[in-house]
C-alpha cells in the first residue's frame, strides 16, 4: 500500500472513531457496565464488555469496536473511559490517566478472548460476567466439562433454541491470568459450534451475540437458567433433565450402596436414560435413526418370522389406539392389500408413535430390532456416562447384582451396554427388564421384579432413576431409593 493510500486510511479510521456510531457506542457501553453492576455480574472490577459499532455501510468483520477498560470499578465508567479497537484488536484509542486513587488505564485482560468470539462467531457484542450463578453452575458437577439442562422456559431465550431442546454449555478450567483462557476458549467455540457462551470454572462466563441486544438477552437468560439448576440441586432435583425429578445418577448411588447398620445392598435396579446414559443419545441419536430407517427395516425384513411378529403386535396397538382415539394412529389396510400400501401405513403409524415418545411394547420391540441392525453395521454405538463403567466393576467387585429397568425393549437394553465406547458392559449386568413386566410408573412393577429377584425383602434392592413418578411407584413396592 502506497504511503498515500495508508494516510488515507489512516484519516478515515481517524474519522470514524468520531462518528456519532462510536458516540453512542460508547455511552451505550458505560450504562451497561452500570447496569450490570447492580445484577452482580461486574462487581469488584471483574467482567467486561465489548460492543461492534454497528455501520450498515460496513461489514460486521471489518467494524469498530469499543471495550471496557480493566481493572476499574464498573458502576462509576463514563464514556471517555473505553477503548477503541479495530477489527483485527490493535488499540486505536485509549482514555486518559486518571488522577490518584485510579490506576494507570488499562484494556481488559479479556480483549483476546473477545476477539476469539468475534473471529470465530461473528459477533456484535460478547460480555463476560462474573455472577454467582455462573460460577456455581460449574460446581454443580466439578468434574463435568459441560453443563446442561432441558425443559426451561427461559431455554428460549438462547439463540437456536427451544423449550424441549437440550441446552449444553461447555466449561473449560480457570487459569491464573485471563489471557491464558484464549486457547481454551477458542477450542471450546470450535468443538460446540450451536453454543453462544463458554464457562470458566470457578470464573465466570462469556455470552456472545449478534448485537448487543442478543448478547445482553441472552445472558439474563443464562444466569437465570444457572440459578434455576442451582435452586433444583438444592431441593435435590435434577435440572438436566425433563421430569426435574429427584437426583440420582451413578454417582450418587456409591453412599447408598449400604443401609444403616453398614450391610452391602445386594442387589441394585437401574433406569437407564438420564441415569447410565445421556438423554440426548435416546433422543438425538437412537430415535431419529429409528424414524429414519423403520421403512427400510419393515421392507427388507417383511417375509421374517421376526418382523411378522412386530407386525402383529403394531396391528394390535394400532387397534387399541384407534379405538381410544389416540391421535395419529391409522387404519391398517386389509390382509389382501399390496405390501407396499401395508408398509407404508405402519410406517406412518411408528412414525406417529416415535414422535409422541410412546412407551409402548410394541414399538419399543421394533426399534430394538432396527437399533440392532445399527449396531452391527457400526452406525450405533452405545453411549454411558464415564463413571458407570467404574461403578460397574467396583459392585461386581462387591458382589452386588445389577439389573436394568428400561422401557427400551429388553434387546435394545442389551445393544446398548454391548456395544458402549467402553467395550461390553453385559459381563456386569445379571438381566434385564422392560415393559412387558409392568410400566414404571406402577407399584405392581416393581412387586414383579422383586419376586423374579426372589429377595426376601423388596428394600434389599436399590432403584436408580431420574423420574420422579418412577421413584414414588418404587418406593410404594418397598424398594431403597438413592
Amino acid at each position: 500500500m502506497s504511503t498515500t493510500a495508508v494516510a488515507a486510511a489512516a484519516n478515515e479510521e481517524s474519522s470514524n472513531m468520531e462518528s456519532k456510531g462510536v458516540k453512542e457506542t460508547r455511552e451505550l457501553l458505560s450504562d451497561l457496565c452500570r447496569h450490570f453492576y447492580t445484577l452482580g455480574w461486574v462487581s469488584g472490577t471483574g467482567g467486561s464488555i465489548t460492543i461492534k459499532v454497528h455501520d450498515e455501510s460496513i461489514p460486521k468483520s471489518q467494524q469498530l469496536i469499543v471495550m471496557s477498560p480493566s481493572g476499574v470499578q464498573k458502576e462509576r465508567m463514563a464514556p471517555e473511559d473505553m477503548y477503541i479497537l479495530s477489527s483485527n484488536g490493535s488499540i486505536l484509542s485509549a482514555p486518559s490517566p486518571k488522577p490518584y486513587p485510579n490506576k494507570p488505564p488499562k484494556c481488559t485482560d479479556c480483549a483476546s478472548l473477545f476477539m476469539k468470539a468475534y473471529q470465530m462467531r461473528n459477533a456484535g457484542a460478547v460480555i463476560h460476567s462474573h455472577g454467582m450463578e455462573s460460577c456455581l453452575a460449574t460446581m454443580l458437577n466439578p468434574f463435568s466439562k459441560e453443563f446442561r439442562i432441558t425443559h426451561m422456559e427461559m431455554i428460549k431465550g438462547i439463540q437456536g433454541h427451544g423449550y424441549y431442546d437440550e441446552l449444553v454449555v461447555p466449561i473449560i478450567e480457570n487459569t491464573a491470568h485471563e489471557s491464558e483462557l484464549t486457547e481454551s476458549l477458542s477450542e471450546a467455540i470450535a468443538a460446540y459450534p450451536k453454543a453462544t457462551a463458554v464457562l470458566v470454572r470457578n470464573h465466570g462466563i462469556y455470552i456472545w451475540g449478534d448485537s448487543w441486544i442478543s448478547a445482553k438477552t441472552q445472558a439474563e437468560c443464562y444466569h437465570y437458567l444457572f440459578d434455576a439448576a442451582i435452586r433444583l440441586h438444592q431441593l435435590g432435583l435434577d435440572w438436566s433433565t425433563p421430569s426435574h425429578g429427584p437426583l440420582g445418577g451413578i454417582k450418587g448411588v456409591w453412599s447408598d450402596c449400604r443401609n444403616t447398620n453398614g450391610v452391602v445392598k445386594k442387589y441394585i435396579l437401574l433406569d437407564i436414560e438420564g441415569t447410565t446414559t445421556p438423554i440426548s443419545f435416546v433422543t438425538d441419536v437412537l430415535f431419529p435413526y429409528a424414524y429414519d430407517n423403520v421403512r427400510k427395516h419393515l421392507t427388507s425384513t417383511c417375509d421374517s418370522e421376526e418382523t411378522q411378529d412386530d407386525i402383529k403386535l403394531l396391528h394390535a396397538q394400532i387397534q387399541e389406539d384407534l379405538d381410544q382415539g389416540v391421535v395419529g394412529a391409522q387404519p391398517i389396510p386389509p390382509d389382501d392389500a399390496e405390501k407396499e400400501v401395508v408398509i407404508a401405513s405402519l410406517v406412518a403409524n411408528v412414525e406417529a408413535m416415535i414422535k409422541a415418545d410412546r412407551k409402548v411394547t410394541a414399538l419399543k420391540q421394533l426399534q430394538g430390532h432396527i437399533w440392532r441392525t445399527g449396531y452391527e453395521n457400526n452406525e450405533l454405538k452405545g453411549i454411558v456416562f464415564e463413571d458407570v463403567p467404574v461403578a460397574f466393576e467396583k459392585w461386581h467387585a462387591m458382589g452386588i447384582k445389577v439389573y436394568i429397568y428400561s422401557s427400551g425393549s429388553r434387546e435394545a437394553q442389551r445393544l446398548i451396554f454391548g456395544n458402549t465406547v467402553y467395550g461390553d458392559l453385559r459381563k456386569y449386568l445379571c438381566g434385564f427388564f422392560d415393559t412387558t413386566i409392568g410400566h414404571k410408573r406402577e407399584s405392581r412393577s416393581y412387586f414383579e421384579i422383586s419376586q423374579s429377584l426372589g429377595v426376601d425383602k423388596p428394600s434389599q434392592i436399590l432403584f436408580v432413576t431420574d423420574v420422579y413418578q418412577e421413584a414414588v411407584a418404587a418406593k410404594a413396592a418397598g424398594f431403597t431409593l438413592s
